[in-house]
């Protein structure tokens, strides 16, 4: 939407990270089964540019479990609508930790949603 844009008129990065923070957060929530929170979000790049209409694909892998906090590494990537070309536009590492039902940091196991 024109309210995520730049001043330049490409998708703002902020927004790209949002994106990638929301992948992030279901792949640990699906891994966990617990709530899961940003504590931290570092190594960001933006080595593309997406344009409005443009998709994301956002990507998502585990590198590192604690015991109350997963540690996710996210790529973006752009297509354009006409296209079958995708670019990465952005890339970054997230810290989340599982919340309890009183929002308080619960061990994880091993990254595994417990039965």
């Amino acid at each position: 939407m024109p309210t995520d844009l730049n001043p330049y008129g490409g998708v703002f990065g902020g927004w790209l990270m949002c994106q990638l923070a929301l992948g992030a957060s279901s792949l640990v929530t699906r891994r966990t089964g617990l709530k899961a929170v940003v504590v931290g979000a570092t190594d960001f790049a933006f080595p593309g540019a997406m344009q409005v209409g443009d998709e994301l694909n956002v990507y998502a892998d585990v590198l590192r479990v604690g015991r109350t906090s997963m540690t996710v590494r996210t790529r973006g990537f752009g297509r354009a609508r006409a296209s079958d070309e995708e670019v990465e536009v952005a890339n970054g590492t997230f810290t989340f930790v599982g919340l309890d039902a009183n929002d308080r940091p619960k061990p994880l196991a091993d990254g595994r949603k417990e039965a």
